[in-house]
């Protein structure tokens, strides 16, 4: 896929450089190149690199594009063709790309002479498949602090508090752009298992305690935790959500086209849909019952908001509308009370018009509780238990792709600060000084600030958007059924202050690989509940330029835990001629080490990982500079220092001329 941005003044789905001469030339790629979407309309509505649908239409194909997510291909492919810009053969090569990828995939094919028809629809959520998720969700988690080692937890504990806006997050669990698992477990849920199989008797308390950002009281979405296709049956897990019908027009006139049940269980309600014949039709319309059944008795509030039209019905009155065609319009209704576990009749309606339909459909509905001091029952909670664990930071509710928000720290899904919002840090502090034991377990898919909570609270974990089964995998962290080895991927800065602006594209202060400061953790920093002892670092004393390099370093665990290592290989050019990175992880391997085990790890180091760049010609060429370089092994970024983990570093000599590379 082609990206939106230029790369050396062309728009990437116009490259040649990137998609003839890098991607098919020196890569060897044989498929095709689909445009991300809308990417062709902006080589001429934004990068104005051209003036028309039949130009970049043009640009795009002759340059590699194949396929274009969006609709300028439709009419501006014939257009260019009548203006003599495209011609038959430049379309051939796209269309035999296309149909090759089509035929390998047996799509013209009888099913039974193809292996991918043999394979279960079942197998798509098999038992070694939620196993996978859960070996994946365990080994990204990052141990960032674990004072007087804390963890992991003790098995004997009888009474716990989670707390915190991200806890009971069937939204956190799986990030942006995923698929809808059938069954999920949440961080809450995970500890709940996991403590409740320890010992039955035992209790977990959840209170959500704060929103995410927003002050006041906690706002839910509306999710299939609380809804219900059938009367009655909101525990069989296969029936939860709401009945939906489709319908070819805006007024849910006739037969519905096609009926489901939708799991109700996005921040956008809608996307949950995933009909794909839905958004190519001019305008439509969609009609959802089923049984809403409230966790707490007490007065409620719902808000919507949306794209067009919208109705919600409870118990056949109809408690807010505003059928018109509109965007982003907010609705909240008035004060309804509500009884816990009984079912309540719901019916939500929609509609999409023709100026909007072919866009993503936008319904949002949300619920709350008034009257209700949720700050207050969480720090209430807490004093009554033994330990607390709190459960916050950030949601694809806030950062993503192009997303109304604007929120303080947040705006359009980008962020303006890497602090934990303040509702968060606050409820958090209020949870420190009721003397309990605090962990803090931080969700999101970037860097985080929390410098107040590495001062203060004993122990911090990174939990990332870890999937289907991320509470299964966190409580086996947590009770230390399994050894957190997770490092982190990026640089956890102090504050935002540390980076340069957003605008400036240099590379200056950005990254582990040219950031001067002192980070709050580093890129490749985390921690275990074991140790690790680096010895041994092999490596010649000198290489001719443009000769691989094996490296080979001995790793032990001193600690009394099994446990995995990450054992990483940086590079340091301290002679360089031209400016290169202060150093750059070069290599990396995951080894598994019983208490007490030793293992010898190796790398390969080619010519291309300890090259420079020229910056003698526009033309990219990679040169090995003869001179002394320097080689670190260890569980960390060198020149860092983690309480289980070290790094060790050799240097050597590159004798020679200079060796050149493409």
């Amino acid at each position: 896929m082609c990206a939106y941005n230029r790369f050396m003044g062309d728009a990437c789905c116009g490259s040649n450089e990137l998609l003839k001469k890098i991607l098919r030339e020196d890569w060897g790629f044989k498929g095709y190149v689909v445009s991300d979407c809308g990417a062709i309309n902006d080589i001429f509505e934004h990068h104005k690199i051209v003036h028309s649908e039949a130009e970049a239409s043009a640009l795009a194909i002759k340059s590699g594009t194949d396929l274009e997510c969006g609709r300028v291909y439709e009419t501006g492919i014939i257009e260019a063709v009548k203006e003599g810009l495209l011609t038959e053969s430049d379309i051939d090569t796209a269309l035999k790309r296309l149909f090759t990828a089509r035929f390998k995939l047996g799509m013209f094919d009888p099913p039974e002479m193809v292996k991918y028809s043999k394979i279960p629809i079942t197998e798509n959520d098999s038992h070694e498949h939620r196993e996978l998720s859960i070996t994946a969700a365990r080994e990204s988690i990052v141990l960032l602090k674990n004072e007087n080692n804390i963890l992991p937890l003790k098995k004997n504990l009888k009474k716990i508090a989670v707390i915190g806006p991200t806890a009971d997050s069937y939204q956190m669990l799986l990030g942006n752009y995923n698929g809808t698992p059938s069954k999920y477990v949440t961080l809450l849920k995970g500890i709940e298992n996991k403590m409740h199989t320890i010992d039955p008797s035992s209790e977990v308390l959840y209170e959500p305690g704060v929103n995410l950002v927003e002050e006041g009281t906690v706002i839910h979405n509306l999710t299939s935790d609380i809804l219900s296709a059938e009367e009655g049956h909101l525990d069989a897990g296969w029936r939860s959500g709401l009945k939906a019908e489709y319908f070819k027009n805006k007024n849910l006139e006739g037969k519905p086209f096609y009926s489901k049940i939708d799991p109700i269980d996005n921040p956008n309600f809608i996307y949950g849909t995933r009909i794909p014949t839905l958004w190519n039709l001019p305008e439509f319309s969609i009609r959802w019952t089923g049984f809403l059944i409230p966790q707490g008795s007490g007065t409620y509030i719902f808000t919507i908001k949306g794209d067009d039209g919208y109705r919600l019905f409870i118990d056949d009155k109809i408690i807010a509308e505003d059928w018109t065609e509109h965007t982003g319009i907010t609705t909240k209704t008035s004060r309804i009370s509500l009884e816990e576990g009984r079912n309540y009749n719901i019916k939500i309606e929609y509609f999409r018009t023709s100026d909007t339909a072919s866009s993503r459909p936008q319904l949002y509905i949300q619920w709350e509780m008034v009257d209700v001091d949720n700050f207050k029952i969480a720090t209430d909670l807490a004093e009554s238990t033994e330990l607390i664990i709190f459960i916050g930071g950030i949601t694809p509710q806030l950062e993503g792709e192009q997303m109304r928000v604007d929120y303080e720290g947040f705006s359009g899904g980008d962020r303006t600060s890497l602090d934990l919002p303040k509702v968060q840090e606050n409820l958090l502090e209020h949870l420190y000084k009721t003397g309990k034991p605090v962990i803090l377990v931080l969700t999101g898919g970037s860097a985080m600030s929390v410098n107040w909570a590495e001062e203060n609270i004993p122990a911090i974990l990174q939990a990332w958007y870890p999937g289907e089964e991320g509470g299964t995998a966190l409580a086996d962290v947590l009770f230390g059924d399994y050894n957190p080895a997770g490092r982190l991927p990026v640089t956890f800065y102090k504050s935002v202050d540390q980076l340069p602006a957003f605008e400036d594209y240099s590379m200056k202060g950005r990254t582990y690989r040219y950031f001067e400061g002192e980070p709050l953790y580093p890129f490749g920093y985390g921690l275990s509940y074991t140790k690790f002892k680096y010895s041994n670092l092999i490596a010649p004393d000198s290489v001719k330029a443009g000769e691989d390099i094996k490296v080979s370093v001995e790793v032990q665990n001193i600690g009394q835990l099994k446990g995995d290592e990450v054992v990483q290989l940086y590079v340091k050019d301290p002679e360089a001629s031209v400016l290169v990175p202060i150093h750059s992880l070069q290599g990396f391997k995951r080894v598994h080490l019983k208490s007490g085990e030793k293992k010898i790890v190796e790398f390969i180091l080619h010519p291309r990982q300890i090259s420079i760049i020229s910056a003698q010609s526009e033309e990219i060429k990679y040169i090995v500079e003869p001179g002394e370089i320097e080689i670190y092994t260890g569980g960390i970024q060198p020149n860092t220092k983690a309480p289980t983990t070290e790094s060790i570093k050799r240097k050597l000599k590159i004798t020679g001329n200079p060796f050149y590379m493409d």
